[in-house]
């Protein structure tokens, strides 16, 4: 599956979020590939499911895929329990 992970300059905390997000699911059993990008290269962005930050995920209303906003970046349990639910869906093939 693929995740788009976005932040207003398209690295650090997006390159941050996608290695806490592809950690995640391996840990799991599940191989996410991904990509890091800025907030105006997000948009029509094809993949599976994107993360952001709370402030940055508000602008990605809209957008056809589930969009996962994480309040606390730094908070991989928060993390975790906010994308597992979302990888999950995608595996079954429910949207």
């Amino acid at each position: 599956m693929k995740v788009v992970t976005v932040c207003g300059m398209g690295f650090g905390t997006s390159l941050m979020l996608l290695m806490d997000v592809q950690a995640i699911g391996k840990k799991h059993g599940y191989d996410i590939q991904g990509e890091a990008v800025d907030l105006g290269s997000a948009k029509g962005k094809e993949c599976d499911f994107m993360v952001a930050s709370g402030e940055i995920a508000s602008e990605l209303d809209g957008e056809s895929v589930e969009v996962v906003a994480i309040n606390n970046l730094l908070d991989k349990e928060e993390i975790e329990r906010k994308v597992m639910p979302v990888i999950e869906r995608v595996a079954k093939g429910v949207k």
